[in-house]
């Protein structure tokens, strides 16, 4: 199995690199190591090691988990450069057309946001462990329209643009041919429908902020920086996703 370069060492870069000078860098060696223009010694795979560096440098999530774990974070791990096909070279489409990703489609469920609290107890509790309660301000779904978005009564409709499928589809003609891009629906966010008539109380949101009070045991013999967990009580999910 062939051994990875470094993604940043593929484009020329350093590991504080912007979206645009990544861009930019895999553009110009694009060009450069495109087959159809370059028939020298290992162009191809060089032209397959850039578009690999650059799917995942240019997608923010993508980019996270590979600072942080390396080439086992976003699937490449194992393949080596061999298994990595020109079927799937959406990003390259993004650099030179200026479209969206190529592998969009409708959104799913969305975990809500976490809610950290700091707490200051004394050594006497942390030493014996106690109960405490604690007042915070978190995003719960809507009263009124129970999350919908939508007035009670009322049905969110289909997306005119994306036809309900939450991508768009377009043909571009250039000078590698003839490509197809398909794109998160920019109108539903690739949700598939818009909401015509939003809820008055939440504004189409779908969401409220809430006072709420919660009680929770800090056990014995806790250290400065400890944390304790609590299960389902940050903010609310979106599209049916967990608190």
């Amino acid at each position: 199995m062939q051994q990875k370069r470094d993604y940043y060492e593929v484009l020329g870069l350093g590991r504080d690199a912007s979206e645009s000078e990544i861009k930019g860098a895999f553009r110009n060696l694009a060009h450069q190591y495109h087959p159809d223009k370059n028939q020298g010694d290992g162009a191809e795979e060089k032209f397959k090691e850039l578009n690999e560096a650059y799917e995942v440098l240019s997608d923010r999530e993508k980019r996270a988990n590979y600072d942080r774990f390396g080439h086992s974070a976003n699937g490449f791990g194992g393949q080596g450069f061999e298994g990595f096909g020109f079927e799937g070279m959406g990003s390259i489409f993004d650099a030179f057309f200026g479209g969206g990703t190529a592998t969009a489609s409708r959104q799913g469920p969305v975990r809500g946001n976490d809610i950290q609290y700091s707490l200051s107890i004394t050594l006497e509790e942390a030493a014996t462990g106690i109960e405490k309660e604690l007042k915070i301000s978190r995003t719960e779904h809507c009263s009124v329209c129970q999350g919908s978005g939508s007035e009670p009564g009322s049905q969110p409709s289909q997306c005119p643009e994306c036809g309900g499928s939450g991508q768009v589809r377009r043909v571009q003609q250039s000078i590698f041919g003839r490509f197809t891009n398909i794109s998160t629906c920019m109108r539903c966010q690739g949700e598939g429908r818009i909401i015509t008539d939003p809820c008055p109380q939440c504004r189409g949101s779908g969401k409220e902020k809430f006072q709420r009070s919660i009680v929770f045991k800090i056990p014995a013999g806790v250290d400065s920086g400890s944390r304790v967990r609590l299960s389902a009580e940050g903010d609310a999910g979106s599209r049916g996703g967990p608190p």
